[in-house]
């Protein structure tokens, strides 16, 4: 029961594939309470898939690039918990132009959505819940929290990720400031760094597969393109307390892959 007592916002769940639903499933069997967030179209996905999860959570209106609907969950979470634990952020698009492997084609505006979208609505995430974290922590009353990102190694260069893998590098460096700055108030800021799965997302990108099969071939822990349950497990171990000094890092969690070179 490592989230005993927790609650913890979850946003990116859109069917039972998504990673982010393997994370709620797991958070709530650790024993946490969560609440879900969707928007749009995707609203009825959302609410139909939360069914499915141990105990179904209510799911909140959320646009992460629209201030209003962040003041919106920001307030509904004041008055629901009163304190927040921790935050799942599960979130990236990038418009077609972006990716498939012409990374000349997008111009700047599709790229700002992109980067807006994918990297900087994690400073969005985490300016809506400070106030709600600054509420939480140890009974000694110190504040605290724990944000955990999804990500994909933006070392490298990957085949069709294009703009995305832009995105995921101002990902990762916007985990690092936040980490800076939000560790004097106990809130630690990591990222799970995931190897591919077959997700809803991966699977409109063209040209994704091109890299699964050398993966399954190359981690040397092996890796299943179907399972999500180890990236899961890792999410809600950093959200849990049993993290209480790590901030700003990356945890890999792709069957060693990014370790062996060619």
């Amino acid at each position: 029961m490592l989230l005993e007592g927790k609650r913890v916002l979850v946003t990116g769940v859109l069917t039972d594939q998504s990673i982010a639903f393997s994370v709620a499933r797991c958070a709530q069997e650790q024993g946490a309470e969560i609440v879900l967030t969707s928007f749009g179209r995707a609203m009825s996905l959302t609410k139909r898939v939360a069914r499915r999860l141990p105990t179904q959570p209510d799911v909140l209106e959320l646009d992460v690039a629209d201030p209003s609907h962040l003041q919106a969950v920001g307030a509904e979470l004041e008055r629901r918990w009163g304190r927040l634990d921790g935050v799942l952020h599960a979130i990236g698009f990038a418009p077609e132009a972006c990716l498939g492997g012409d990374f000349l084609r997008a111009g700047w505006e599709d790229v700002a959505t992109a980067v807006h979208v994918s990297a900087y609505s994690l400073k969005a995430l985490a300016e809506m819940a400070l106030p709600l974290m600054k509420g939480a922590g140890s009974p000694e009353g110190r504040g605290g929290g724990s944000i955990v990102g999804l990500d994909f190694d933006a070392t490298v260069a990957w085949p069709a990720y294009d703009w995305m893998g832009v995105a995921k590098a101002a990902l990762e460096s916007t985990a690092r400031y936040l980490a800076r700055d939000l560790g004097p108030v106990g809130v630690r800021v990591n990222l799970v760094a995931a190897g591919p799965l077959r997700t809803v997302a991966a699977k409109s990108i063209a040209g994704f597969e091109k890299f699964e099969d050398a993966w399954v071939a190359r981690a040397p822990l092996g890796w299943s393109i179907t399972d999500p349950d180890p990236v899961a497990r890792a999410c809600v171990a950093l959200l849990s307390d049993w993290f209480p000094a790590t901030t700003g890092e990356i945890i890999h969690v792709d069957g060693g892959y990014h370790a062996i070179g060619a």
